[in-house]
């Protein structure tokens, strides 16, 4: 920021802080990094981790910073970093094609603190293999879908492994952030609207129309 403003760009550059996804600790590396843990939780109040669907595998910060257009605060909107590219296209009247980026949105507004401004309605989220795990996200709702039964890394701070869990699971972000309450049986109907739009979004190969 300093080099920005001995540069006198300050206020035409908007800067984009964000980081990698969700922590690990026991990641191959002999550094010692479970021994010295202590009672520290990597990802706050957060379930899971690196590899896993859960919001402390995905939930990252998003940090934007333009002199003179956006105004502190903070936001509860829903970004996600593959929509930088359909926001600053639309901040630059640029379009993408029709092939180009299938699951970026234009969410610029929220990016840039405008009041009202929405961010998405909903996001897919998938760990890093090939086991058929994924989550969709939509409002409050977060549904969990695992191919093979098993979820990955959710309790960082103890040696990486599997745990197994039911195939669908559903949470309510807005009371239990952390997910910790399966609330799928309480709300099939749900569930079961969230596994059908999700089994679209996977079967159309997008989720840009």
């Amino acid at each position: 920021m300093k080099t920005l403003d001995r540069l006198n760009l300050t206020e035409n550059t908007l800067v984009v802080f964000c980081s990698d996804n969700g922590p690990v600790m026991d990641d191959g590396y002999k550094d010692e990094a479970l021994e010295k843990v202590g009672d520290h939780r990597s990802g706050g109040p957060f379930t899971g981790g690196k590899y896993s669907i859960y919001e402390g595998g995905t939930r990252t910060p998003f940090i934007t910073s333009w002199k003179g257009r956006i105004a502190p605060g903070t936001s509860d909107e829903v970004v996600c970093t593959i929509d930088l590219a359909g926001s600053l296209a639309a901040l630059t009247d640029q379009k993408l094609t029709p092939e180009g980026y299938l699951d970026s949105f234009d969410v610029i507004g929220a990016m840039l603190g405008d009041k009202d401004a929405k961010g998405r309605d909903h996001l897919v989220q998938q760990d890093n293999g090939s086991n058929g795990t994924l989550a969709l996200r939509s409002g409050k709702w977060k549904l969990h879908r695992y191919g093979k039964n098993f979820a990955r890394n959710v309790v960082v701070e103890k040696q990486l492994a599997n745990t197994k869990v039911p195939k669908l699971q559903l949470f309510d972000l807005e009371n239990d952030p952390a997910e910790k309450k399966n609330v799928i049986a309480q709300h099939p109907e749900i569930a079961e609207r969230l596994e059908k739009q999700l089994n679209e979004i996977v079967q159309s190969g997008r989720s840009r129309s």
